[in-house]
């Protein structure tokens, strides 16, 4: 219509519809920059999710609002006063009737006054005293009386939200409606708690006491959780007082409970829901501090969000082993923190679950890790920024083809034995079948393969190489900034391995105090070892069986350290550490690198830091082995490595 008018404003109800996916690819890039810069790979995946994507909130901001509201909840006001008020309708009560008392003569009203004179100084017992007494004043008497009916409706209110309007004043068909409905609940839940099909029983208590719970749970488990978060919350009431505060309570309680069969029934419910739910705060007392004195429900309203908090920051705190997204209450989330916070945390949960239906994360036991293919484009970013300023043709990159990590396709071929890794020849294969059925007076259609019609191409196999990639993994490499370096070197080797010389086989070692057999996972994911010691003999060893298992291949071993080895295995394995290095370290390092030698490695290392004993060490072996000394700057170790590395592959052999 002509005269209509429109307002456009920022969309508030809930997540954008038309906001785009998630890029989840920028999330692991976003990860492997951080393990790239040294980080442990668990930490930089945990810090995606707290901090959150470069565009939206984390856990920890939700974490941080869920601590302030909790802070605020603390100063909401005193938790004694049920106790507190009690004892105020009390003293407008006494001060009324002895108002009433003054006005009349007789021994009668005199002894009145005398048992006012003499009450208790315990709330709970002058209650009790005063209970069978004969008020001459109305308003006295009404004023008394809401002592006990007040604190008896807010005791089954709290536990029953839809209580407030059937307990106005005492009537005996409503008591005995709810001591019923309590009743009922309480064979149900005994039902549940022995594993029996509660299903039908469910149902026909909701028809038939549904009033009562205006939540309107759709499950048992549903109505477990809401009454026993209530009953969590009145215990931590009680456990939340002085001893003194406690006892005046409980008396004031079974008081306003009465003798009938509800304050038995509370009991039996409370133990039954204690027993379903005993991960819940049953017993902790809280501290809480301000100026209104808090009546028992509002009080125990106060536990109960304080309750709620405390789950909300175990939740988003993700310690607990196999912690997921999945753990968060969304609705409590929403209930304490509002809808821009739920939504944040739908956003990031849908950020996991895509990070893992696109196959870039896997979980394990200890949580999230990087899957081989986030591995494999976290090598490939190493590579990039390693060769960032190269021309990756000048540093002799050559492409397979399509013939496979045999080698080169000569144009020939034979026919196949059992055994052949080469490529099949299919053109020739099927012209094999055709004329073999045209020679037997077949028809040529359709065509059926026999094993004797199969061909490969022949292919002249490349020179290949054997690498160990030898790393030092000592807390120095870490404390003076070379950890980060190191991992992008390892990664940007493997993946060019892998992509450019599939035909090589590479072997990741790193070495402490002792040395072990990196995958690119388990690269990934190290972390630096406060244990003191440099193992390089232990490094060789293991390069030395790895070069060994490949015997047709160029043989090539790369070092990268920032300090002489001030360790060495012993004949029973274990490792022995001294700083200074002793001569038996050093006799034993170089008694593997002369096996390295003979075996005809080209052995280069990569030193870093300007250690004398290490300069002096690292001089020493390249002269024995007839290998290089390189001394790069920790940022040009990547680059130093990898074209030292497509050099050395063209060797001795």
């Amino acid at each position: 219509m002509a005269g209509n008018r429109f307002r456009y404003g920022v969309w508030r109800d809930g997540p954008d519809p038309l906001a785009p996916p998630y890029d989840v690819r920028a999330a692991v890039d976003e990860v492997g920059e951080r393990v790239l810069g040294g980080d442990n790979l668990r930490d930089a995946l945990r810090d995606l999710l707290r901090r959150g994507p470069r565009d939206g909130r984390g856990l920890d901001d939700l974490e941080a609002r869920a601590r302030r509201m909790r802070r605020e909840a603390l100063r909401r006001g005193n938790l004694d006063g049920a106790v507190t008020r009690a004892q105020q309708l009390l003293d407008q009560a006494v001060a009324a009737e002895r108002d009433e008392l003054r006005g009349r003569e007789g021994d009668d009203a005199r002894f009145q006054e005398a048992v006012l004179d003499n009450l208790p100084r315990s709330t709970a017992q002058a209650v009790q005293e005063l209970s069978d007494y004969d008020w001459a004043s109305d308003e006295a008497r009404a004023t008394y009386q809401q002592i006990l009916d007040g604190l008896r409706r807010e005791v089954v209110e709290q536990r029953f939200a839809g209580m407030k309007d059937a307990l106005q004043g005492r009537d005996p068909a409503t008591d005995a409606r709810v001591a019923e409905m309590v009743g009922d609940l309480n064979d149900l839940l005994g039902k549940h708690a022995r594993g029996e099909d509660t299903d039908d029983a469910f149902q026909q208590f909701m028809a038939k006491h549904g009033e009562f719970f205006p939540e309107n749970p759709q499950t048992i488990d549903e109505l477990v959780d809401s009454l026993a978060r209530r009953a969590a919350a009145a215990e931590r009431l009680m456990r939340s007082l002085s001893p003194q505060q406690r006892e005046e309570l409980a008396q004031l309680m079974d008081q306003a409970l009465g003798d009938g069969p509800l304050r038995g029934q509370l009991g039996e419910l409370t133990d039954n829901l204690r027993a379903l739910r005993p991960e819940l705060n049953w017993n902790r007392g809280e501290r809480m501090r301000g100026n209104e004195d808090l009546g028992y429900g509002d009080a125990t309203a106060a536990l109960g969000e304080l309750g709620e908090l405390d789950d909300l920051l175990e939740q988003l705190g993700q310690e607990h082993p196999g912690a997921t997204l999945d753990d968060v209450d969304v609705e409590a989330v929403e209930r304490q923190l509002g809808r821009s916070a739920a939504d944040d945390v739908r956003r990031l949960r849908e950020l996991e679950r895509e990070l893992r239906r696109q196959g870039w994360v896997t979980r394990d036991e200890d949580g999230l890790t990087l899957s081989p293919k986030a591995l494999r484009r976290l090598g490939r970013t190493a590579l990039a920024q390693v060769f960032s300023d190269l021309s990756s043709k000048k540093r002799g990159s050559h492409d397979l083809r399509d013939a496979g990590a045999a080698g080169d396709l000569i144009g020939s071929s034979r026919r196949w034995q059992f055994g052949d890794e080469q490529p099949l020849d299919v053109v020739r294969t099927i012209g094999n079948a055709v004329r073999r059925r045209a020679g037997g007076g077949v028809g040529t259609l359709p065509v059926r393969l026999e094993p004797e019609d199969f061909e490969v191409a022949e292919t002249e196999r490349r020179a290949s190489a054997v690498v160990a990639l030898c790393v030092d993994l000592s807390y120095s490499m870490f404390a003076d900034g070379r950890w980060g370096p190191m991992k992008q070197t390892a990664l940007a080797l493997s993946h060019l391995v892998a992509t450019q010389f599939p035909q090589d086989s590479l072997q990741i070692i790193g070495f402490g105090r002792y040395a072990m057999s990196l995958s690119q996972g388990e690269l990934a994911a190290i972390e630096p070892d406060m244990v003191q010691g440099t193992n390089l003999q232990h490094a060789l060893k293991l390069a030395g069986r790895h070069l060994r298992r490949h015997p047709g291949a160029e043989p090539v071993v790369l070092v990268v350290t920032d300090g002489e080895p001030t360790a060495h295995l012993e004949d029973d394995g274990q490792a022995y550490f001294n700083w200074p290095t002793l001569p038996e370290t050093v006799q034993l390092t170089v008694r593997e690198v002369d096996l390295l030698t003979r075996y005809g490695a080209t052995l280069n290392l990569f030193m870093l830091g300007e250690d004398p004993g290490l300069r002096r060490f690292v001089d020493a072996v390249a002269k024995r082995s007839g290998g290089r000394v390189f001394s790069p700057d920790v940022s040009e170790l990547g680059r130093y490595v990898v074209d030292d590395y497509v050099r050395s592959r063209r060797g001795k052999r």
